[in-house]
């Protein structure tokens, strides 16, 4: 069996070893005679092994005691509505940064709940600038502030928070774990699991204690963050096999030697493919602010688009998969979440620059 190098945004590349225990505990797991998707969620080996999980996650992250660590269902997107439902409180706006495609997203859901205001949007850069959070609007009654820590499609990251005394809210679901956050700075941190924690279906919520209680009347009992902490992410079945996954890859992270390596690596990565983009003569260009460019995700364009179809035919052919572009970019896009070896990159470099020599 042969592996491809996976470049999706999402679901992601899952690290091998990861994998491959996955597949010994598939049918018997843990001596219990069962696989962990069919034991129950509140016998005392899976409550274990969700205990184990939130304190390597706590430990990953160094998550401080006052903040509760949820493992949640309904994707990252299901929150863009949870935040105004437990945050709004007496207030009828809150600030948003939109930075690109998810920020949009984020602001249409919470439209629906409160007025949203967009204190930078980048639209006219077509997403590839990251203004200064010191020339952000930020308004004094606002709820909080909701920023995308990286955006997928147009391939920014933000490596700054402006001064604020409002609860900041981040949407880590691509950046989460693959590099070193002060926690303390943001009121709520959340995240969707596809892309560098495991398997598509759990969706993470680190938020500050004081920030729970609040929700308004008309919140669903699943999106209230309180009852939800209260019942140890169990008011209903969760994501169990999820669950187990994500578990078995911050054992993996910790053993690897947590985020500070893993953030080493990833900027060696994105580094040298943004540096043979950057010196291929024109035949490849990033179309994003060198200050923003994302480690986790590289768009790249073709000087000559009519090559687009042939590269991704040919890319596929060579094991290198899911690298179209997003249609609002076009191009190419490589995603290259943590799971992506370094290996990875050199065989798409390589593939990059025999692709150019054949076709200059």
């Amino acid at each position: 069996m042969s592996r491809i190098y996976n470049f999706s945004a999402g679901p992601a590349m899952l690290p091998e070893a990861v994998l491959k225990q996955v597949q010994q505990d598939m049918l018997e797991w843990n001596g219990q005679g069962a696989s962990v998707m069919e034991l129950s969620h509140r016998g005392k080996p899976f409550m274990a092994l969700a205990e184990q999980a939130e304190a390597d996650l706590r430990e990953l992250m160094s998550i401080p005691s006052n903040y509760k660590v949820l493992f949640l269902q309904g994707g990252a997107t299901s929150q863009f509505s949870a935040i105004p439902l437990n945050l709004l409180g007496d207030k009828t706006s809150a600030d948003y940064a939109v930075t690109g495609h998810w920020g949009v997203k984020a602001v249409k859901d919470a439209q629906r709940f409160c007025i949203a205001n967009e204190v930078v949007n980048t639209s006219d850069s077509k997403f590839t600038s990251f203004p200064s959070p010191s020339e952000w609007n930020l308004n004094d009654d606002a709820a909080y502030l909701h920023v995308t820590t990286n955006e997928t499609i147009a391939g920014v990251e933000s490596y700054a928070l402006p001064k604020t005394d409002k609860p900041v809210v981040a949407d880590m679901s691509s950046t989460i774990l693959s590099r070193e956050f002060d926690v303390s700075e943001y009121g709520v941190i959340y995240a969707g699991a596809q892309k560098n924690i495991g398997p598509a279906g759990l969706t993470i919520v680190i938020v500050r204690d004081d920030l729970m209680g609040n929700a308004l009347e008309s919140t669903p009992r699943l999106m209230d963050w309180k009852v939800m902490a209260e019942s140890d992410s169990m008011s209903n079945t969760p994501p169990t096999f999820a669950w187990y996954l994500s578990a078995m890859v911050f054992d993996y992270l910790k053993k690897a030697g947590g985020i500070a390596a893993m953030e080493e690596i990833n900027v060696r990565k994105s580094s040298k493919l943004y540096d043979y983009v950057d010196n291929s003569g024109g035949f490849y260009t990033n179309p994003v602010d060198i200050g923003a460019r994302s480690r986790m995700n590289v768009p790249f364009i073709l000087a000559n688009s009519d090559l687009d179809a042939q590269f991704l035919s040919e890319s596929h052919s060579a094991g290198l998969h899911s690298l179209k572009g997003h249609r609002s970019v076009g191009g190419m896009r490589a995603s290259i979440y943590n799971a992506m070896p370094e290996s990875g990159i050199d065989a798409l470099i390589d593939f990059m620059e025999s692709f150019k020599k054949a076709n200059s």
